[in-house]
């Protein structure tokens, strides 16, 4: 039922939002894992992926997942056909070299390894000055000067960057370039460096617009519900399932973000879907999550959204 539902029905709203996603200039990607038991040519224990495309801070949410056997290149290269604009992911190395993309790096992943070395130090090492808490501080800095900016408008957020973020971003590389011959590189406080100088140039990017997130956090949080719901249900059958979810999922977390109610619009759409032309484009936008025709009984109430707050 659930795959004869996405791939009649649900499947034509996900190709629609597809198509509106690649119309913008800022796209936020994440994968995760996923074990597929019945993949042709594959053992059931072989590990696939669900990648998720979702947008930034303007315009109305759209976040799609997509299932794939591998976590090479040639998907988000095929997903993303068509798309120019900044990319913003973890730094990992299949989202590099797509055309007419400029790639954004996430600072909490910098912060991230910073955090990871601190730990891995010895106690009484860790209490004193020492390299991974300053480039903890670093990170933390840029933090400070994001919450500062964060109901500035993009103009705003843009100059406020190059004036306070840029400043510390110089004297952060400049102190890594130092370090790096100094510190042993496999070590945790060594993986940290090389990691941050690797992904240096595409960091710095997001001063590039004010609109920009410094880091892929949003994609974390919207992937998150599929990673909870897999500790639960484990596995996909099929490949044919796991395209399934993959639509249900986007539909789901598409309305959440657009302030809807999942269950009651997924509801309205299948109830809907039958008996309207889906080939007029109109009519296909009305039911889109973020619709100002979609009914009262699909949207939160004000009072839900207070509480949420």
């Amino acid at each position: 039922w659930l795959v004869l539902a996405s791939t009649r029905w649900l499947s034509i709203i996900f190709e629609r939002m597809h198509q509106l996603l690649l119309q913008r200039d800022i796209i936020h990607a994440d994968e995760t894992g996923l074990q597929v038991l019945h993949e042709p040519g594959r053992a059931a224990n072989s590990e696939s992926y669900m990648w998720l495309y979702r947008t930034g801070r303007d315009g109305p949410a759209i976040v799609l997942f997509e299932y794939q056997t591998t976590r090479a290149r040639k998907h988000p290269q095929k997903f993303l056909e068509g798309f120019k604009g900044y990319l913003c992911t973890d730094g990992y190395q299949s989202y590099e070299g797509l055309q007419d993309i400029i790639n954004v790096a996430c600072l909490a992943h910098f912060r991230r390894k910073w955090d990871e070395a601190l730990k891995s130090l010895p106690k009484e090492v860790k209490d004193k000055p020492c390299v991974a808490k300053e480039g903890l501080q670093f990170c933390n800095r840029l933090y400070s000067i994001e919450h500062e900016l964060e109901d500035a408008s993009p103009d705003e957020r843009y100059e406020g960057r190059l004036k306070k973020s840029k400043p510390i971003l110089d004297e952060f590389y400049k102190w890594l370039k130092q370090q790096r011959p100094r510190i042993t590189p496999k070590s945790a406080t060594g993986k940290a460096v090389n990691y941050c100088l690797n992904q240096w140039d595409k960091l710095n990017n997001y001063l590039l617009d004010g609109r920009l997130y410094c880091d892929n956090n949003i994609s974390e949080r919207s992937i998150k519900g599929f990673v909870i719901s897999r500790k639960n249900f484990l596995f996909c059958n099929t490949p044919s399932g796991a395209t399934s979810s993959a639509m249900i999922y986007s539909i789901i977390e598409t309305s959440r973000a657009n302030n809807l109610k999942p269950f009651e619009y997924l509801t309205y759409l299948l109830e809907t879907l039958p008996n309207v032309d889906v080939k007029d484009q109109s009519v296909l936008d009305s039911l889109m999550p973020w619709s100002d025709d979609l009914p009262e009984s699909c949207r939160l109430n004000n009072k839900i959204l207070q509480q949420k707050e």
